[in-house]
Parts: C-alpha cells; structure tokens; sequence
C-alpha cells in the first residue's frame, strides 16, 4: 500500500516499486472523466506510465476487475497497481446513497483478499485523508470516514505500508507476506 496527500508522489512510487516484479503489468484505474479538467489528470497519467503495461478503467467494481486481472495472469506472478482506492471510494459514495464506514471496510476486505490470495504483487495507492481538517459538509465528512476506514484495513491487510511526503517515500511496515 502506498499512502499520502495529493500531490506527494504515490503513484510515482508505486510505478518504481512495481520495477521489482517480472511477469505481466497491469495498471487498474478507477478514475472517471466527469470534466475537463479530470479528462487532463488522467491523461497525465496514462503519459507517466512505462510502455508495455495493460490498463483495466474500473471506477466502481474494483475487487471483480482485479480478481479477473489475477486469474488470466494465472501461475505467472506479475505486478498490479490499482490507483486509487479513494477516487474508488468516492465513485461509491456516489453511486450508492447509502454507502458508509462499514462498506468501505468490506470492501477494502475483499480487495486486501484478492491481492493476498494471488501470487502477483498488488500495489495500492490511495490518499491519506486524516491528516487534514474536519470538512465543513456531510458528504466531505463521509467521503473521509469511508476513505479513512477502507485505508485501515488495507494498511492492516499489506505486507509493506509506504507513506509518501513531498516526493519522498518513508516506509512506515514491512512484514513478510502470510496466508490468512
């Protein structure tokens, strides 16, 4: 898992990190082009990756997308990245009305599971949202309470945890990968 604020070099990270794995490269993106302005972020994004990656656009069933990933890539190991899991969870919160801490956990469950029952490395990128102020508005509240529960369990679930700060990764846990 790699964490931190917008703008800190996550995705960056995860792209250098992901050089340690062989096998097939797959980007899992949950991003979607509501503006202008998106449509360019993701564009950015699409240039800063390495020749030779496949690419799955998955905003909302992100566990289905990256078990489908894991099983075509069968016994060859490989790398994922899904980026991120916070615009995934924003993309949830609107979707379903009803969507709070308690799903965002479920999900950030079976998205921990999938990755932990494969042989391929999963990297997930999301944001850090606790280090900030208490938004001003109920959905913003949600948003950071489900953000903040999903990145829990992942950073629970992960075998490394990384937080990145102005550009700089610092390794917050290492522990060596188990079957649960």
């Amino acid at each position: 898992m790699v964490t931190g604020g917008s703008r800190s070099g996550k995705s960056g990270f995860a792209l250098e990190t992901a050089k340690r794995f062989g096998g097939p490269r797959t980007f899992l993106a949950t991003a979607q082009a509501h503006d202008h302005e998106m449509k360019q972020r993701i564009e950015a994004h699409r240039r800063s990756r390495p020749a030779g990656w496949s690419v799955v656009e998955e905003p909302a069933d992100v566990v289905n997308a990256l078990r489908t990933v894991l099983a075509v890539s069968g016994p060859v190991a490989g790398v994922v990245i899904v980026d991120c899991v916070t615009i995934w969870i924003s993309n949830l919160i609107l979707k379903y009305e009803a969507f709070g801490e308690a799903d965002a956990a479920a999900k950030a469950l079976e998205l921990a599971d999938a990755a932990n029952g494969s042989p391929a490395g999963v990297i997930v990128v999301t944001n850090e949202v606790g280090s900030g102020i208490v938004p001003d508005n109920p959905l913003a509240r949600r948003f950071r309470d489900c953000a903040g529960r999903a990145n829990q369990v992942l950073a629970r679930e992960a075998t490394e945890v990384h937080l990145c700060v102005s550009g700089i990764p610092i390794s917050i846990k290492r522990r060596r990968r188990s079957v649960r």
